[in-house]
């Protein structure tokens, strides 16, 4: 299934940046594709990525073979491999993570174990990526609005 985050409205058109459900593609298939490599490939690759499935084991495999291919195709080298976590915190709807709670608490918003929990996997891992350090962070409270957190 194809999900867009309203946060992500003003680009998700023309897909000129790499949307939430790639990059959640992305570190599931254990591959680092840069801005500037997106860029490189046309509006049909991109939505290519979008569209292809990446949850079982064997989708996985194609979706990363699918890719390294394209990144070789369409930038002259070869892709980057990150290591894939074994039991990413996205997964779990028990914890949440410390860098979610700090960058709630700097909106004054205190996220609950009820609230994490009631969360997708993929919107888990957008508060998460949305969190981290050196971040921009500015879609972070429109994520915290449009998940019914406040």
């Amino acid at each position: 299934m194809v999900t867009f985050f309203e946060f992500e409205a003003d680009f998700v058109d023309s897909l000129r940046c790499i949307p939430m459900q790639v990059r959640y593609k992305l570190d599931t298939c254990g591959i680092k594709l840069k801005l500037s490599d997106w860029n490189q490939m046309s509006q049909a690759d991109r939505q290519a990525l979008v569209e292809l499935p990446c949850t079982t084991e064997t989708e996985i495999q194609s979706y990363r073979q699918d890719l390294e291919q394209l990144i070789l195709n369409r930038t002259g080298v070869p892709a980057t491999h990150l290591p894939i976590e074994p039991e990413p915190a996205w997964i779990d709807s028990t914890n949440i993570p410390t860098s979610v709670q700090e960058q709630a608490q700097a909106i004054d918003i205190t996220l609950t174990p009820q609230q994490w929990a009631s969360l997708t996997p993929l919107q888990r891992f957008a508060l998460i990526k949305l969190s981290r350090s050196g971040h921009e962070n500015k879609n972070f409270p429109k994520a915290i609005r449009e998940f019914n957190l406040l």
